[in-house]
């Protein structure tokens, strides 16, 4: 009934609203399973011409969009080296403490602090006059005893002759020899005595045992210098060769073995804030145990310091190159993006648009990134204007100074 018709009857009186209430209700007709499917279909429609308009939209609007400018790098592929990059400090080849043999005054001062010295070169001077009197004594005392054993032999031979004849005894001659063998050795004791007066006397002149670099002077002239004194007076750091000490994880110490023993390993050295290119050395010492506290094992590689960069104390970024890895492809690291998906690179194909590349990255190695997998050598990568970039975006390549258009090739 509809409610028009529903409408225009006459109201019911309460007796027979009351019957109709109670009465059992009547099942309602079911809604056919044709015109359920139809309505999901019509929905299905709906939604598909609803994507199908957005992704023509999309298309339409990056199609629309102008390109985008970016700086662009190919893939290259060549050798590279494993290396190991640690903190390392210079030390000196060898480090002399200067002291004096001798004691006495110091009277003279022969070198600046700060000087590049030689060996046998001339460093200080102390006051020779009482050495070079008691050499001039222990001279005179050979030459006073070596009179008395000339006498002591020729009262010898003598009572030797008498003895043979008969006319002397066994007692004279026994005296006569013993004298002579004492001054004898009298003798032999002054000469000593001469070499050691004359030892003195020359190490009052102090000399440089190896070539050099002097530090801070630590007696002034005038000084009582000591002999053997606990102050040194000046300290020799040679750096021509000089050693470069670092360390390395203990279980990095078998790779460098075997390497080791197949050739010899280079050591780099380059200097923190100097612009200069890195100084070449060979590792030269591995010590004999592990530091049990820091897990890590010293090394040191050395290096002729021709041009006396490196300096005792100082700290540089050392590098152990192991050996190489053959044609491996590098890219410039700053082309490596990093997204909800993992490390990629955006890839400019010849059409100039690009697509997202998902990649592996190795080590690193002066600014370039080593790709293990996801991209050959040749192929061109974007290393700025990665913000703007979606895949498939068309873009215009500039130069480095942000000039016109270029191509991929």
């Amino acid at each position: 009934m509809s409610y028009c018709e529903e409408s225009c009857l006459p109201p019911e009186s309460d007796s027979a609203f009351a019957e109709r209430a109670n009465a059992p209700a009547r099942a309602r007709a079911p809604i056919p399973h044709v015109l359920i499917k139809g309505a999901w279909i019509g929905a299905l429609s709906i939604a598909l011409g609803l994507c199908a308009g957005c992704t023509d939209k999309g298309a339409a609007n990056l199609a629309m969009r102008p390109p985008v400018p970016v700086l662009v790098a190919k893939a290259v592929r060549r050798d590279v080296p494993n290396q190991l990059h640690e903190i390392g400090s210079v030390e000196a080849f060898a480090a002399v403490a200067i002291k004096a043999r001798v004691e006495g005054n110091l009277d003279r001062i022969e070198f600046k602090e700060g000087d590049y010295v030689h060996q046998g070169q001339t460093l200080a001077v102390l006051d020779q006059r009482p050495f070079a009197a008691a050499l001039a004594l222990a001279q005179a005392n050979v030459v006073h005893d070596q009179a008395n054993a000339d006498r002591a032999r020729t009262d010898e031979q003598r009572n030797s002759y008498l003895l043979r004849e008969g006319v002397g005894s066994r007692q004279q001659y026994d005296q006569s020899y013993a004298d002579a063998r004492s001054l004898s050795a009298t003798v032999a004791a002054d000469r000593a005595a001469v070499e050691t007066a004359r030892l003195n006397l020359q190490y009052t002149v102090i000399k440089a045992p190896i070539d050099g670099r002097t530090g801070n002077l630590g007696a002034h002239l005038g000084d009582l210098i000591k002999a053997d004194a606990d102050t040194a007076i000046v300290t020799i750091n040679q750096i021509e060769p000089i050693y470069v000490a670092f360390s390395i994880p203990e279980n990095q110490l078998a790779e460098v073995r075997r390497n080791m023993a197949l050739r010899q390993l280079e050591v780099d050295a380059t200097i923190p804030g100097d612009p200069g290119p890195a100084e070449h050395g060979v590792l030269a010492f591995i010590d004999n145990g592990v530091d049990k506290t820091t897990g890590t094992i010293e090394l040191k590689g050395l290096f002729q310091n021709e041009n006396r960069r490196l300096w005792p104390g100082q700290f540089v970024n050392a590098t152990l190159t192991l050996n190489e890895t053959p044609n491996a492809v590098l890219i410039p690291s700053e082309a490596i993006q990093n997204g909800q998906q993992g490390t990629f690179v955006y890839v400019v194909g010849a059409d100039l648009k690009v697509a997202s590349r998902p990649i592996v990255t190795g080590a690193v190695f002066a600014g370039e990134t080593l790709i293990a997998k996801g991209l050959a050598a040749g192929e061109t990568v974007v290393i700025d204007g990665q913000l703007l970039l979606t895949p498939g975006a068309t873009v215009r390549i500039k130069d480095a100074l942000g000039g016109g258009a270029g191509h991929a090739t």
